[in-house]
């Protein structure tokens, strides 16, 4: 299991940290899912740098201690994100194929003990 728990660290590090670095970047085409959830059009590229910082932050904690709270955040992000992308009029089939990116970390938290109390949350 323990084999299994690192490549799922790995996978999930290089989701966050490659798309982290793009954010950071501000990727243009990123822009429209911002604005698709309100965020003005002004304030999106700051809104995406801020947002890269925190995902390589998340990519850097679930590689060296993946905490419960963390790994919760980024199956609930990276399916945010997923989702997002029918609703910026883009084909379901983009958030089909991203699938695996909300579903590796949903799968370490599922390898790791899903959180029973507030303070297992906390926790590797």
């Amino acid at each position: 299991m323990k084999k299994i728990e690192i490549v799922l660290r790995i996978g999930v590090f290089g989701t966050f940290l490659g798309h982290g670095i793009f954010a950071y970047m501000r990727k243009a085409e990123w822009l429209a899912y911002l604005t698709t959830v309100g965020v003005p059009l002004k304030s999106a590229p700051d809104v995406l740098h801020l947002i890269g910082m925190l995902d390589i932050l998340i990519a850097f904690i679930i590689l060296i201690r993946p905490v419960k709270v963390v790994i919760l955040w980024a199956v609930f992000w990276a399916f945010s994100t997923a989702l997002i992308r029918p609703f910026a009029g883009l084909p379901i089939w983009d958030f089909v194929e991203r699938a695996a990116n909300w579903a590796a970390p949903l799968a370490l938290l599922i390898l790791k003990g899903w959180p029973k109390r507030f303070k297992d949350l906390f926790r590797e």
